[in-house]
């Protein structure tokens, strides 16, 4: 298996011309008694033994390639959140559609060819398998072009996050779960604010005494950003949380979008920047011209995401700007009311204009408890399931079937070569979700603020031909609307589109994309790494064949589906002990109503018609005694 990395590596820089490769050697491992917070000490999935994971920052005439060790007692991944991956989608880092997983004490050659993407900007990497990032797997990830679009003097990445002091494993077994009707997700201990520079992250402010484990980083009120009058700031801003939209300002300072989801766009200012999970924008900040005091920097947690809000929770985090040590910190408080962001008011700065449609998918979601009495998400009815083969080798092992769009499962949808998709996703829950397409970008085309209404200002109509809309790889859909997105199928492969909602994406609200099937398995000749076959057959996985595992395009038995919705949203059972309750009590309602339209009974009558309801009252808890032993 070395010898074939090996090989490998080779391969790859040799595709790489001119260009160079930066390297990283990551174990990734469980670190003990973290407390970025300073409230709570918990094991955290971390890289070379310390926590948070190293930032990247990567020049995009270079590649990158990480040597990921896997130190933990179960299967991970790697995802490099945004890149494209050009026809190598087995390195999109997707368990079950890139990849089987990395078996605990094995290692995966992740190779990104940021030279030849054309990509640059402000991007992050995480884990992608058994919510992973939730317990810690997650580090920003920026790629510097030789020549930036806006002029600044210094940049900072401010990282955002939820925090949470349980496992992640422990806290989804509670979410999904029969306990949990109703899909509450967990809601965090609390959020994150920290900044990093040229590869390393800022230490914390001087005087205080941090937790061991993380006391080279500077978090929340313990972390400052450094700034120089009269000069002018990039500030990156990621959010990486598992479930919090995050809204981010900082008091006395405006800020001006230049980017989003690495799309340069014209300069659009805002008072206060709304990020969804896994979105990120870059803002200029211009420093103030004296130093008399210092300012407030704020990131606030949206409520509107949270079932309940514990009293214990404190949704806003801050830290600060510093101009002059010894100075106070100007703090103006929080804000009443929160703006929305309709980010299709951004304009990207390359112009690529709005190509004719092919092809439109539409998707439908919603979340309902199911018959087996858990909370899931569904896409057009279906709860997504991970396939028994990684979609990506289903797609290179099929032969002509490839093409077949039901071999991959019932959640896939097959796209030919250089397709121009409208995937319009309507979402029929209440809440926003943001949805995260890997291995492109999309033009969002379309925003619907209400689908069933008649109103054009909140439910309009397509509009063909506009002359450069805005491009992202993470867009939110807002509660009760839609969102059009167009996007040209240019890259064979298996790609995943999900909620990034982490809980969300446990509880089934996932889709896959199958991309030019027969130019996928053209391109993976001689390039597809043989050591992924043996690191599948180590953990037991299945390598060839459609989603369930057969050299068929139709048969899928094996293939775990479901759960599926109730009949009229209740179990069998409780229907017909309901039926009988209501009928019981419809019964007595017209009996009353009898009597009383009557002149009066006999004491016979009325001792006759007691013991017929005492009766009746006594068949009903046979009823519903016979239910409680079979349930």
């Amino acid at each position: 298996m070395m010898l074939s990395r090996r090989i490998l590596q080779l391969l790859f820089i040799s595709t790489c011309a001119l260009a160079g490769v930066q390297e990283l050697w990551w174990n990734v491992t469980y670190v003990e008694n973290a407390n970025p917070d300073g409230l709570y000490d918990r094991r955290v999935v971390g890289v070379n033994g310390t926590w948070p994971p190293p930032p990247i920052y990567v020049n995009n005439s270079d590649s990158l390639l990480i040597h990921l060790t896997n130190g933990l007692d179960k299967p991970t991944t790697l995802h490099n959140h945004g890149m494209f991956f050009n026809s190598t989608s087995w390195m999109d880092g997707a368990l079950a559609v890139s990849q089987c997983g990395i078996p605990p004490g094995q290692t995966f050659d992740y190779l990104v060819p940021i030279n030849s993407s054309g990509q640059w900007g402000t991007y992050w990497t995480h884990a992608h398998a058994s919510g992973q990032y939730v317990d810690g797997l997650r580090a920003p990830l920026v790629l510097h072009p030789a020549q930036e679009t806006h002029q600044y003097d210094e940049e900072f990445t401010v990282i955002l996050g939820d925090w949470y002091h349980q496992q992640q494993s422990v806290m989804l077994e509670r979410y999904i779960s029969i306990a949990n009707p109703g899909g509450a997700e967990p809601v965090p201990d609390s959020a994150l604010i920290y900044f990093a520079q040229n590869s390393t992250y800022l230490p914390p402010i001087s005087g205080i005494s941090p937790s061991p484990v993380t006391s080279a980083v500077g978090f929340n009120e313990n972390s400052t950003l450094p700034f120089v009058p009269g000069r002018t700031y990039r500030l990156r801003v990621i959010n990486t949380s598992a479930l919090s939209t995050f809204f981010f300002w900082i008091d006395g300072h405006s800020m001006r979008i230049i980017e989003a989801d690495g799309t340069d766009v014209e300069e659009y200012p805002v008072d206060v920047l709304d990020l969804a999970v896994a979105q990120r924008y870059s803002v200029l900040v211009d420093a103030r011209n004296d130093t008399s005091s210092n300012w407030m920097i704020h990131a606030n947690m949206d409520p509107n995401m949270f079932d309940t809000v514990p009293s214990t929770l404190q949704m806003n985090i801050t830290s600060s700007i510093t101009y002059s040590g010894g100075q106070n910190i100007t703090d103006l408080g929080t804000v009443s009311e929160y703006p929305d962001f309709n980010d299709t008011v951004l304009v990207p700065s390359a112009v690529v204009p709005q190509p004719p449609v092919t092809k439109t998918i539409n998707l439908e979601f919603l979340f309902d408890t199911m018959n087996d009495g858990t909370n899931r998400a569904m896409i057009n009815g279906i709860v997504y399931n991970p396939p028994l083969v990684p979609a990506i080798m289903s797609e290179l092992s099929l032969g002509s079937n490839a093409t077949v769009q039901k071999a991959y499962g019932p959640y896939s949808f097959v796209l030919d070569h250089l397709d121009v998709v409208d995937i319009v996703v309507k979402n029929l829950d209440t809440n926003h979700h943001p949805f995260h397409l890997h291995g492109h970008k999309f033009q969002i085309v379309n925003r619907v603020s209400v689908i069933d209404s008649n109103d054009t200002s909140l439910n309009p109509p397509l509009v063909e031909g506009q002359p450069n809309p805005m491009r992202r790889d993470t867009v939110v859909i807002p509660g009760g609307g839609s969102v059009t997105l167009r996007v040209v199928a240019d890259n064979p492969g298996a790609w995943l589109f999900h909620c990034h909602i982490e809980w969300h994406l446990e509880a089934g609200l996932a889709v896959q994309f199958i991309e030019a099937p027969l130019q996928a398995q053209e391109r993976a000749v001689g390039t597809f790494p043989s050591f992924m076959y043996e690191q599948c057959t180590a953990l037991g996985t299945l390598t060839s064949g459609n989603a369930a595992g057969h050299a068929s395009a139709t048969d899928l038995s094996g293939l775990p589906l479901g759960p599926y919705q109730q009949k009229l949203g209740w179990l069998p059972k409780g229907i017909l002990a309901m039926t009988g309750c209501v009928l019981t009590a419809v019964i007595g309602m017209l009996t009353v109503v009898w009597y009383s339209m009557g002149e009066g009974d006999s004491d016979e009558e009325i001792e006759e018609e007691t013991r017929r309801r005492l009766a009746a009252k006594a068949n009903g808890r046979k009823l519903f005694g016979m239910f409680n032993r079979g349930g």
